[in-house]
């Protein structure tokens, strides 16, 4: 029997899937109605405004299947109900760099990731690198950069 791979998210990544998800459901009508208004035109073999709609209407149901999965899986995780001195889903982390420069981020899920805003997956190569990690240790990531060294300065659950 295969086991469900159990998807860990934050509070609010669960919310905007749902956000993206009823906004696709709500868009199934409209891609309908412009469907039938292309056919409507005659000849599907040339219709381009036929073929859009479609190709839409396949992007949209595929979109709306892939987030119903992910949140059949959810695991939702509350950083402030965690604690303890180790790097976890969910852990808010300081890091410093060769140059003694504080960086930090929140270890997140694979669709709460950005990094940018200092939100890193805990399936990306530093995410992995870090958890089971606690203050003082020593990280070395391969990123395609080059090598990266950090050393864990400060683990929050925030």
């Amino acid at each position: 029997m295969a086991t469900v791979e159990k998807m860990p998210m934050l509070q609010e990544g669960y919310e905007k899937l749902i956000q993206d998800l009823k906004r696709l459901k709500e868009e199934r009508p409209q891609i309908v109605d412009a469907i039938e208004e292309a056919r409507a035109h005659g000849d599907l073999s040339e219709n381009a405004e036929y073929h859009a709609a479609k190709e839409r209407q396949g992007q949209v149901e595929a979109s709306i299947s892939d987030i119903e999965d992910k949140l059949s899986r959810a695991q939702v995780i509350d950083p402030r109900d965690l604690s303890g001195d180790k790097i976890v889903f969910g852990a808010t982390v300081t890091l410093l760099d060769d140059d003694d420069k504080p960086v930090k981020y929140q270890i997140v899920g694979q669709t709460e990731a950005d990094a940018k805003t200092g939100r890193i997956s805990y399936n990306s190569p530093l995410g992995r690198a870090l958890i089971g990690r606690k203050v003082d240790d020593e990280v070395e990531v391969s990123v395609p950069a080059g090598d990266r060294y950090y050393v864990v300065s400060k683990i929050e659950f925030i």
